[in-house]
């Protein structure tokens, strides 16, 4: 019997004691993060399924397995043998888990889940989905506990300050600003649930997440005190100090529930996408509950003058990176073996020899023809292919440094290459350059920008499946929001876009098979001008790499493109030369030059 097989049937075993007929687990942890801990990758412990975003049912005779498309390939390699089998949510037979639930529950049957682990939101997207069904939902059940031997341990890494020459503002103002805040709402308290929120508020970082530099934590924020709920061994004896003096009250982190229930009347705010379903049945019927985005997230999307000024810098530094490591590559390939796992952590080593480099902002996509045609391809040792021939070669990566945030896509040619990956190319050149060159009202949103990037594809036919962009944190999340470029079905994309927000521009192309073609540059808001009409905004564009022009049919370029495309390349070269040794200078500049 397989080691997922036994686990498997300890689950069931401990279902049937506790009378559970269904049991559900999501990749999640109790805020509901993008990255989590080790010791809450219960799927990959009990499947194998290494993929970030899925959730299992388990029944005495079914088990499955939902994820979406970004992970098929890789889910149907990673499950075999475990019993489980891979439902996908678009397939009819399938549906979403929901719609699974609703056609397969039988009357009276017993629905059981870890309330810490499922957000208000995916709690209430349950409930409705099952209003008409005779079952029981049974919330706070945590079934992995007893049987999950040797569990990885929170990591033991120590919480650091976020010094004040890369945040900008002190604590203290960033506490009042936000009592402001909840004073103008009526608000008494405010939750916090998401530990970046709380990392931003207080100026402190942490290392208990991959890829993102925060404290597992929550806060409650008082119109006296702020309330914070972490693993006191990990706060520094100097840090406790200055948070005593400051109305910060260190408690332990199990106690959140306790004293949530403790709250005297009045109201409180919560984020529904990130307060679990557990901790929401702790608050008091006492208190009035406000639901909408954090006030800390909305203050966090618009960046200081001290964050946008580091983020320039940092941009600068992780160009460097980037041309070291492209002149590095154009050196040695054919003359030595590269593959996309090698490939991504040579990429690392570039990175890491920058001041103020923490670790990656996410697991590199190192992606070479079909893989490329995978948005979200993780390279394993049984799909690393090796990089040679001719194709297209897709890198997106990014970097977490104390004074900021990177996350970039660049597409390379391999070899020879077709005239249809130009045209391609040239059309997601275009769909880029359009949103970065937007100009547009104050008061815009997401959703309206969207079309911009995806009109040159469209007008040939094309589309690709995700959103256009991003928000990008500050040494921070690197998807963060609340804004968004997107399609109207992600509700993000309906946030105003203002002035000192950070956002990802990478519309892409995806041939099933063949290759994947994907341009991504960082773009920050800023005001243009005011005029009779109103204040208008523009995009600047503060990525620093070059963009391969052997991929690029300059036929279907517009005069006003070609004019960016060479202005960019201007400022990339102007702003990193003075970093580089005389050989990679003289390649650049080639790789620079205009078209």
């Amino acid at each position: 019997m397989s080691l997922f097989l036994k686990r498997l049937g300890a689950l069931r075993k401990s279902m049937k004691k506790s009378k559970i007929d269904v049991y559900l687990i999501p990749s999640s942890d109790p805020h509901s993060g993008e990255y989590i801990p080790d010791h809450w990758r219960t799927i990959q412990w009990l499947t194998g399924f290494t993929g970030s975003a899925s959730t299992i049912a388990v029944t005495g005779k079914f088990a499955g397995l939902w994820t979406d498309s970004r992970y098929f390939i890789q889910a149907e390699e990673q499950l075999l043998g475990s019993s489980f089998t891979l439902m996908k949510p678009l397939d009819k037979e399938s549906g979403d888990i929901n719609a699974w639930l609703k056609e397969n529950a039988r009357e009276g049957i017993r629905i059981g889940f870890d309330g810490r682990l499922f957000s208000v939101s995916r709690y209430r997207s349950l409930e409705l989905s099952l209003k008409d069904k005779n079952v029981k939902i049974v919330a706070g059940c945590d079934l992995i506990r007893d049987i999950w031997e040797e569990r990885p341990l929170m990591p033991e890494f120590m919480a650091f300050e976020h010094d004040i020459k890369y945040s900008g503002i002190i604590r203290r103002e960033k506490i009042e600003k936000v009592r402001e805040k909840m004073k103008s709402g009526c608000i008494n308290y405010h939750l916090l649930t998401s530990p970046d929120d709380i990392m931003w508020l207080l100026n402190i970082r942490g290392r208990d997440v991959k890829y993102t530099p925060v404290l597992s934590s929550f806060a409650i924020i008082t119109e006296e005190q702020v309330l914070l709920f972490a693993d006191e061994k990990k706060i520094p004896f100097k840090m406790a100090m200055e948070f005593d003096k400051q109305e910060i009250v260190l408690l332990p982190y199990e106690e959140t529930a306790s004293v949530l229930t403790s709250l005297t009347e009045g109201s409180i705010l919560i984020t529904p996408s990130t307060i679990s379903a557990a901790l929401y049945k702790s608050i008091p019927k006492g208190l009035k509950i406000k639901e909408d985005i954090s006030i800390v997230t909305r203050l966090k999307s618009v960046k200081n003058k001290t964050e946008i000024q580091n983020i320039e810098k940092v941009m600068v530094k992780d160009g460097v990176a980037l041309t070291k490591f492209w002149f590095w590559f154009d050196n040695n390939i054919g003359k030595e073996e590269i593959t996309e796992l090698s490939l991504a952590a040579r990429l690392e080593e570039f990175r890491s020899m920058q001041e103020n480099y923490l670790f990656p902002s996410f697991s590199t996509i190192a992606a070479f023809n079909e893989h490329g045609a995978l948005p979200h391809y993780s390279a394993s040792e049984n799909s690393n292919s090796k990089i040679s021939g001719n194709g297209l070669l897709l890198v997106d990566s990014g970097g977490q440094y104390l004074d900021g945030t990177t996350d970039i896509t660049r597409t390379i040619a391999i070899g020879r290459i077709t005239s249809q990956q130009k045209k391609d190319f040239t059309l997601v050149l275009k769909g880029m350059i359009s949103l970065a060159s937007a100009k547009f009202p104050s008061g815009t949103k997401g959703v309206q920008l969207d079309i911009l990037a995806r009109r040159p594809l469209w007008e040939h036919g094309l589309n690709y499946g995700h959103g256009t962009g991003h928000g990008v944190g500050y040494c921070l999340n690197v998807h963060e929001g609340p804004q968004s470029i997107s399609p109207g079905a992600n509700p993000d994309s309906r946030n105003v876009i203002e002035p000192g927000m950070l956002i990802s521009d990478e519309p892409a192309i995806y041939r099933e098979g063949e290759y994947g073609i994907r341009t991504e540059n960082l773009i920050l808001c800023y005001e243009d001008e005011e005029t009779e009409f109103g204040k208008f905004l523009r995009f600047e564009t503060v990525s620093l790499c070059y963009i391969d022009k052997k991929l690029i049919d300059k036929a279907l370029l517009e005069p006003f493109e070609i004019e960016w495309l060479n202005n960019y390349h201007s400022e990339v070269y102007n702003k990193l030369k003075s970093f580089l040794n005389p050989e990679e200078r003289e390649w650049l500049k080639e790789k620079t030059s205009f078209i």
